[in-house]
């Protein structure tokens, strides 16, 4: 077992602080010459870097009879300058179909972790010798071992020399019990943190009906010292046909209901909250310590918050659609001040603008059609450039015609979005276009001191005006 990084080695979320740890990963070599713009979901343990992405690396599922029919990362060029502005300029096949789905940057930024729901492989790529040509750095096949029986790698989320990812399912039934798993930068196992059950709470305190065990997203309030954990399905929902699922009565009983608080530096639940309908992405405030989610099955949007009376405790605070006709949130975007939410909905390719500026009472303000269907979104951190993919699984993705597989990029002028480019991924005989990061071959520039005053110290908690 490896040893976790000294706590007096943590960053602590303010600019500030980030500023500081910035300028020192420079004089000491760890951050690359060249460096990347971010869009808005990154980790606080990385540095906030701003600006112009020239790359859009695109985690994609490979699909039997396209192409050559693997998973791969495709890099398309997002440079405005350039004379390859809007085409895939790079494509890397990783070999088989796995499932690919989520990924994340180390806190380094020097290498992109790629996870597979089904075969459970980990792929990490080398994204800054060259960013227009990833290169496969390491892959980990041994995870179900080492975790102790973890399925379903998801979210790969930075800590200081860590990474923490987020999984699914395990090996023993198939089903949604599951647990988070630390590793080193190196891709060396360090530890795995089994989620909270009714039969062990693991020190938790339950204050519902549930303690599942299912686990989906994972984000960090480190000025609060705490971690925040979804729910979803595991590997037997999740590798389902969707159509099938959807008319399985005893399948659709198989959905997390659940989001919880850990302590970060300990690693240890501290309290589980009720979120009925399968709470998925987790977007949490840079101005301030609070989290969104938003639930796949009853199309809600919860607050996840620090009450001055309750402490850690989670509220409805709106509605995305009519749950009946199954619109299905999916990935969704907090601006960089705070103020909106962008959320999509799967099974009407919609993305739907939210006014959280008061996070306790989130108002729809916009709606925008992007295809027959739409999973993730990502947004440049000055808001004027959102990008949009369309597969959520394999087999959740449409069928026939409705199944449009694409990215696209728009422009956001205050009232609408305006269509830049579009690439088709069957076109291109790439396959499913899923998860989305910005990278770049711009010198460094932090763009962090004097930002206290834009987004706040960090410390800040939200407090009901009821």
């Amino acid at each position: 077992m490896k040893t976790r990084p000294n706590p007096i080695h943590r960053l602590r979320r303010s600019c500030t602080a980030l500023a500081l740890a910035t300028s020192s990963a420079l004089a000491i070599g760890m951050l690359p010459a060249t460096v990347s713009a971010d869009e808005t979901c990154v980790s606080p343990y990385s540095p906030k870097i701003t600006g112009q992405e020239q790359f859009v690396h695109v985690w994609t599922l490979g699909v039997k009879g396209i192409g050559d029919e693997q998973d791969k990362l495709v890099t398309i060029d997002t440079d405005p300058e350039s004379d390859t502005f809007g085409e895939v300029i790079h494509s890397l096949s990783v070999g088989g179909r796995n499932e690919a789905h989520h990924s994340g940057y180390s806190d380094d930024r020097r290498y992109l972790w790629a996870g597979t729901l089904d075969t459970n492989k980990i792929f990490i790529f080398d994204v800054h010798t060259d960013p227009s040509k990833p290169k496969l750095h390491k892959v980990i096949d041994d995870f179900v071992k080492v975790t102790g029986g973890v399925v379903g790698p998801h979210s790969f989320f930075a800590l200081p020399g860590r990474i923490m990812i987020s999984a699914l399912s395990n090996n023993k039934d198939h089903g949604g019990r599951t647990a988070m798993v630390e590793y080193t930068n190196e891709g060396e196992y360090v530890e795995t943190y089994w989620m909270p059950t009714d039969d062990n709470l693991r020190g938790a305190e339950k204050t519902g009906k549930y303690a599942d065990g299912y686990g989906y997203d994972v984000r960090f309030l480190p000025a609060k010292n705490i971690m925040v954990t979804s729910s979803f399905t595991g590997w037997s929902n999740y590798m389902m046909d969707f159509g099938k699922m959807l008319n399985d009565p005893e399948a659709m009983k198989r959905f997390g209901n659940t989001a919880m608080v850990w302590d970060l530096h300990k690693r240890k639940p501290l309290k589980i909250f009720d979120i009925p309908g399968a709470p998925l992405e987790i977007r949490c405030a840079w101005g301030s310590n609070y989290c969104f989610t938003t639930t796949a099955l009853t199309s809600k949007i919860w607050l996840i918050y620090e009450d001055k009376n309750e402490g850690w405790t989670a509220r409805e605070v709106g509605t995305i659609g009519d749950p009946s006709k199954v619109p299905l949130p999916v990935a969704f975007s907090i601006t960089a001040d705070d103020s909106y939410l962008w959320i999509n909905t799967f099974m009407d390719g919609t993305t739907r603008r939210f006014d959280v500026s008061d996070p306790f009472n989130a108002k729809l303000v916009s709606e925008h059609k992007i295809g027959s269907q739409v999973n993730m979104v990502s947004q440049s951190w000055d808001g004027e450039r959102l990008y949009f993919t369309s597969s959520l699984l394999g087999n959740w993705d449409k069928k026939g015609e409705a199944d449009e597989q694409f990215l696209k990029m728009y422009n956001w002028d205050g009232e609408d979005l305006n269509l830049v480019f579009e690439v088709d991924f069957y076109k291109e005989k790439l396959g499913r276009a899923h998860l989305m990061t910005f990278n770049s071959n711009e010198l460094f520039e932090t763009n962090i001191a004097g930002k206290k005053e834009e987004l706040g110290d960090g410390v800040a908690v939200a407090e009901s005006t009821d």
